[in-house]
């Protein structure tokens, strides 16, 4: 049996693109710890390593002209992003935008590969700006193109590199998408609407006249559109129905199309070409593993694409796929530490009713030696709210099964991925409505044969941070321990005290300090902590600027006067656990607190 250091140890590679010439992919690699930039030129080849630094590289992207791309670091987890280019041939670094106090979110690279467009907070903290820079400028020397009043984000150049797609976010399930006109600065704004709209995914067509992307317009799941640039009319290329559709690539040379379905949490891969702007010539159907994929990278012919690939018995790893054939091969090993792949296991989907009946999707995994009646359960709630829980390979979740947990994970409502009704359920007056789903849930688990009753324990991290303290709060009886990472224990200080720049988006999603403070106060865990009877677990990172580090230190000091708590901050860590011996030092205590309360 392995310890969790060694299940900790297990890679991934993810985030793949491919060079200017096809002829190797850069992406990320957590070999050393924390993801860095290597690169491969094919299957079962021994990559090499193009980044050695101490932080964590939250993205690479190559050039489409020349030997190199451009790679994203912060600090200490403090989300506050610097741009670096890496010079593939010769592993000379240039930082390119050497504003410390500035987030930079990045955007694309132009056709011609000469500039980056990107946005950044660096005139105002709480909005973001449009920029365009030369790939070989530094510093001061980017280009303000948009003075925004708001969350915008920069997205593809069109072909011929004189237009740029921008996205504004007024929430999470709430978007619009101008195009802004790099010359005379005019911004085209091509989805006026009044109730709250989702686009996602936007790419160019191949002649620049029109823009294919994701988006719920008129609909409750995401289905695949074209609208057209000049007039704003809409055309859908592949229904929603009962499943999102969630991610599209579109290779503006040939006019190939990838496209991706999001049936149930796990992934269906489609591709063809486009036959006209609003049908597409189906190819097969990619021939990758079961489970999760994503992350789309055409090779420059437009032949084939790069895609990362992960499942619950499978670690993440970077695969190639040929568009008109479907064949798939994988071309990173991402090490699994020595532990067998067929140890592993994986889940069942299930479906919870709660207590108005609405069904709640889970994934429920028990391990190998489960005996009735016998066996503890950890269940895992994930963050967002709008985020999904599906079956990508969890190496801390392969350790809890190995050792004799199950593990539940639920998506409550809220949870996107079931449409837009069902994430709406959620909505500020309703907050508490996901954690009667929560109960159900657990009501449900103690009905399962192999399950001890008396021992299922809340885990969660950011929102499921305060789901498992609200579960804590709200149900005390149900609980043997708590797990709170980076989680919100006070909506009140946590909406005065994150960053300005997120501000306004997460009060659309929980309410506003004016018009809700008495709600928010009535369903903060803080202002009911004398509930909590399990002993509880708070892990956190002291640069957190989503949740910052108050929230932690206000609920172990409040639980601390009555149940066992044990606290555990990261000077060198933001929103979560980027560095592996972080992870291990905080997950080696967890497995200890729970062994000796659960």
């Amino acid at each position: 049996m392995y310890d969790v250091e060694r299940y900790l140890s297990i890679r991934s590679a993810y985030g793949a693109s491919f060079a200017h010439d096809g002829e190797s992919l850069s992406f990320l690699l957590d070999t050393t710890g924390v993801p860095q930039v290597w690169t491969t030129s094919g299957a079962n080849q021994w990559p090499t390593q193009g980044t050695a630094e101490e932080e964590r590289i939250s993205f690479a992207s190559q050039s489409p002209e020349r030997p190199e791309l451009i790679f994203g670091m912060d600090e200490g987890g403090n989300e506050r992003a610097q741009f670096f280019r890496l010079d593939t041939d010769d592993g000379n670094i240039s930082p390119l935008t050497e504003r410390p106090d500035a987030k930079h979110q990045w955007g694309s690279w132009s056709n011609d590969g000469e500039r980056f467009a990107f946005s950044s907070n660096r005139r105002d903290e709480s909005v973001f700006d449009i920029y365009v820079q030369e790939r070989t400028a530094t510093g001061e020397d980017a280009r303000l193109v948009y003075e925004g009043d708001g969350w915008f984000t920069a997205g593809e150049f069109c072909p011929d590199d004189e237009r740029l797609v921008v996205l504004e976010a007024h929430s999470s399930y709430d978007q619009d998408v101008h195009v802004l006109d790099l010359e005379t600065g005019q911004l085209d704004h091509l989805t006026p609407h009044d109730e709250p709209e989702r686009y996602q995914s936007i790419t160019w067509g191949p002649d620049g006249d029109v823009l294919y992307l994701v988006t719920d317009r008129d609909a409750d799941t995401l289905y695949l559109a074209v609208v057209d640039v000049k007039t704003g009319k809409f055309r859908t290329v592949v229904e929603g129905g009962e499943w999102n559709v969630e991610g599209v690539g579109v290779h503006q040379e040939s006019g190939r199309i990838v496209y991706a379905r999001n049936v149930d949490g796990y992934t269906e891969l489609h591709a063809g070409a486009l036959a006209d702007r609003a049908s597409i010539e189906q190819y097969p159907s990619p021939a990758i593993p079961d489970g999760v994929a994503g992350g789309i990278s055409f090779d420059p012919d437009g032949e084939r694409f790069a895609v990362t690939t992960t499942s619950r018995t499978r670690n993440t790893n970077v695969g190639v796929a040929t568009l008109e054939t479907g064949e798939y091969e994988r071309w990173t090993d991402a090490s699994t530490a020595g532990i067998p792949t067929s140890t592993f296991r994986a889940p069942e989907l299930v479906h919870v009713d709660s207590f108005d009946d609405l069904a709640v999707p889970g994934f429920f995994t028990v391990p190998a030696d489960a005996k009735p009646g016998d066996t503890p359960v950890i269940v895992d709630i994930h963050g967002g709210p709008e985020s999904q829980r599906r079956p990508s390979f969890s190496s801390l979740t392969q350790y809890f099964l190995a050792h004799g947990y199950a593990v539940f994970e639920p998506n409550v409502r809220g949870s996107s991925g079931y449409g837009k009704r069902y994430t709406h359920l959620d909505d500020v007056e309703r907050r508490m409505d996901s954690v009667r789903d929560l109960k159900a849930c657990v009501e449900w688990l103690r009905e399962q044969e192999v399950v001890d009753p008396d021992r299922i324990v809340a885990k969660g991290g950011s929102y499921g941070g305060f789901m498992v303290l609200a579960g804590l709060t709200e149900y005390p009886d149900l609980w043997a321990a708590g797990v709170n990472i980076v989680g919100i224990a006070n909506f009140v200080t946590f909406l005065e005290n994150t960053g300005a720049w997120r501000r306004s988006l997460r009060e659309a999603e929980y309410g506003s300090l004016e018009e809700d403070r008495e709600f928010l106060e009535s369903i903060s865990p803080i202002n009911r902590v004398e509930r909590i009877r399990a002993p509880l677990f708070v892990v956190h990172g002291e640069n957190d600027p989503r949740v910052p580090v108050g929230e932690a230190e206000q609920i172990a000091a409040e639980a601390s006067d009555h149940v066992p708590v044990e606290t555990l901050i990261f000077e060198d860590e933001g929103h979560g656990l980027a560095k592996l011996e972080n992870q291990i030092e905080a997950y080696r205590r967890i497995v200890d607190f729970l062994d000796e309360h659960v």
